[in-house]
């Protein structure tokens, strides 16, 4: 499982994963009304909408050897995870 805090971003805004094991992404929230309470991964076709506070788990599936980059719903606030 991967932990990120969210608001005015996300922390850390890089992180390593192992690959080839089923993943989960852990995003939790407190107060946050800013673009990054939508998240976005291209590559994988997600965007979900985050509650104020609370925390969301999106499965990432079992990725490969990779970077995975997402961003807040305006592309302002970036996150990487390198799966290694």
């Amino acid at each position: 499982m991967i932990s990120l805090s969210v608001k005015g971003g996300f922390s850390p805004g890089k992180t390593y994963a192992k690959a080839g094991i089923p993943t989960i992404l852990k995003m939790e929230t407190k107060n946050t009304f800013d673009c990054s309470s939508s998240v976005r991964i291209p590559s994988m076709d997600i965007t979900q909408s985050l509650p104020p506070t609370g925390v969301v788990e999106i499965d990432l599936g079992t990725p490969k050897v990779s970077v995975l980059k997402g961003t807040c719903s305006m592309g302002m606030y970036p996150f990487e995870i390198n799966f290694q």
